[in-house]
């Protein structure tokens, strides 16, 4: 487990936040001085999916009913897959709807950028958020669900980085947008600390389902959808071992 001490609970929310959301200037920086191909970024999507997947099922959602009933919790996730999948659907723009693969961008698209950071903002806001309820609530904020979301971070922001490079977009705007985006995810785990961080339990079981609600509907209708169409093959076995990693690091941790 990990642990805020005697820090603030809502600094130490923006500190793991940041954390987490850091492997896009990781990713960013991967996509644009390496050339992955295409097949090797879907694998590590599909990885990622997996351990998003587990994080979801063990932590996010076990804690949440052991705070409050079922009705609660699935009331919840359902909201939140609702509402990803809304805004997600406004988005879907021919810039922002492959935003994880990195052949699809062209260039000459003036609103690319905006559009795939529009949409990556989208895709971490319930991690975020479900980061700072946990911190702010003594839940079980483990090194799996930290690791879940950085590792599917990475990919998102190599394909879409390679994509823009080859779009004509040049680094400066790269460090630029997803600088931003990291920050703003650190942002939203402090306001996910500090609004909802004491209330009564079944509030925060209820917030934290929308978020894991609203991770779900992403890691489905973007990252295997986008995993599963360059390396469909292999995209099932790599995404069961993100999920037995996950589970492996839950079990270390215990």
């Amino acid at each position: 487990m990990v642990s805020s001490g005697v820090i603030p609970v809502w600094l130490a929310a923006g500190g793991w936040g940041l954390l987490a959301s850091s492997a896009l200037v990781i990713g960013a920086l991967l996509g644009w001085f390496i050339g992955f191909s295409s097949k090797s970024i879907a694998h590590v999507m599909a990885f990622g999916s997996g351990i998003l997947v587990a994080a979801l099922a063990f932590e996010l959602v076990d804690e949440a009913l052991e705070q409050a009933g079922i009705l609660w919790v699935a009331g919840g996730f359902m909201v939140g897959a609702l509402v990803f999948s809304l805004i997600n659907h406004r988005l879907n723009s021919p810039g922002v709807r492959h935003r994880k693969r990195s052949h699809t961008q062209q260039p000459a698209a003036n609103n690319t950028g905006l559009a795939i950071a529009a949409g990556t903002l989208l895709d971490g806001i319930p991690e975020s958020m479900a980061i700072g309820l946990l911190v702010a609530g003594g839940g079980k904020l483990s090194i799996a669900t930290i690791a879940a979301i950085f590792i599917s971070n990475i990919p998102e922001a190599l394909s879409s980085t390679a994509g823009m490079r080859r779009a004509g977009r040049n680094g400066w705007f790269m460090v630029q947008l997803w600088g931003a985006i990291t920050l703003l995810s650190g942002v939203f785990a402090v306001l996910g600390a500090l609004f909802f961080g004491a209330a009564p339990p079944h509030i925060k079981a209820l917030i934290t389902c929308v978020a894991a609600g609203g991770i779900f509907a992403m890691v489905v209708e973007t990252m295997i959808p986008e995993a599963f169409a360059e390396t469909h093959e292999m995209s099932g076995l790599m995404a069961a071992l993100g999920f037995v990693a996950a589970l492996a690091l839950q079990a270390l941790e215990r």
